[in-house]
């Protein structure tokens, strides 16, 4: 047929473009070849629903965030203007509160620990350092193990310390061991041992009177139902589980926390939470384990989209065996 085709009409000869060269034609005048770009409304859509699906942690970024987060946390927190007499003020009225639910046992606990010197200068160490070591491992652990999971537990972490803040700022409270006319024991100062950023030489560094909520057990608790929750041998969720606990015990018995400023942490982290759920739609653990070009290169559990194949070009079939090829032409032969 060629590109024109020849009409006869009347013992002549008309060319006219080919229907089947006028069909492959472009149309840009009604149907064009590509859709606009999103723009306005559905382009921020579009955006902020990127932004609320876990993607790849990134080594670089999540070591300069938390740097900063962090700093910015001891900034804030330590900038709160000490206001030691609404501190004490409100550590007298927890006490009073304690005493009346029957439940003021920090005193009784804080000597009872103290009259073993091992014992407490273990809490002390444990009370100054845990507190980083496993939150930062816990982090590692989910960044190489669970990178799904990643970014939706980092923020959990990241809301429980930004409304503590705000904690220390609405509410002052002075530890046990700072209070007017109690017998708290500051175990730091009697042992001498490096076990408090708000004892000793290290007092002047750190905000005395922001002890409500307790970061200690919010932590330790975000880092105990993390690995209760994706740790996969029974052993390693019951260290998960006797984590929150053991520092629950630390915090009293050195006299920097009433147990109330553990249920301040509780809640805090029970906001982070929270916030976690409504920003990516679920509960961390509930979210796929990998994101694609996650380690070993796993997928998230999503099956990966396949494209529409082209009408134009046939579906492949299976491939032949090795010699199939050959045999029509060798049946041909022998039928010949």
């Amino acid at each position: 047929m060629g590109e024109t085709q020849v009409t006869a009409q009347e013992g002549r000869s008309t060319a006219g473009p080919s229907p089947i060269a006028a069909e492959a034609a472009p149309r840009t005048a009604d149907a064009p070849s590509t859709p606009p770009p999103a723009t306005g409304k559905t382009g921020w859509q579009a955006r902020i629903r990127s932004l609320r699906t876990p993607g790849r942690p990134r080594l670089w970024f999540e070591i300069l965030l938390i740097a900063v987060s962090y700093w910015l946390y001891s900034l804030v927190r330590n900038a709160v203007p000490e206001q030691k007499a609404a501190a004490l003020r409100n550590a007298d009225w927890i006490w009073s509160a304690e005493k009346s639910l029957g439940l003021a046992f920090e005193e009784t606990v804080n000597h009872a620990v103290n009259s073993v010197t091992w014992l407490i200068v273990s809490m002390n160490y444990y009370y100054a350092t845990l507190h980083f070591v496993v939150t930062i491992g816990v982090l590692v652990w989910l960044f190489r193990r669970h990178p799904g999971r990643y970014a939706a537990t980092r923020l959990v972490l990241f809301a429980t310390t930004a409304v503590a803040l705000l904690g220390y700022y609405l509410y002052p409270l002075a530890p046990p061991r700072l209070m007017n006319g109690a017998n708290f024991i500051d175990t730091v100062l009697v042992h001498e041992t490096w076990g408090s950023m708000a004892s000793g030489n290290f007092k002047n560094m750190s905000n005395q009177y922001a002890a409500m909520p307790s970061m200690h057990i919010g932590w330790s608790l975000w880092c105990g139902l993390t690995i209760f929750a994706l740790a996969s041998v029974p052993w390693a969720r019951v260290l998960g589980l006797l984590y929150p606990t053991l520092t629950l015990v630390v915090i009293v018995a050195t006299a920097n926390h009433f147990w109330l400023d553990a249920v301040g942490g509780m809640v805090c982290l029970a906001f982070g939470y929270a916030v976690s759920r409504v920003w990516y739609g679920s509960l961390p653990h509930r979210l796929p384990k990998w994101v694609p070009g996650a380690a070993k290169g796993r997928l998230t559990g999503l099956r990966a989209a396949r494209l529409p194949r082209p009408a134009s070009e046939p579906e492949p079939g299976p491939k032949p065996k090795p010699g199939a090829e050959a045999e029509p032409e060798a049946a041909g032969a022998r039928r010949s």
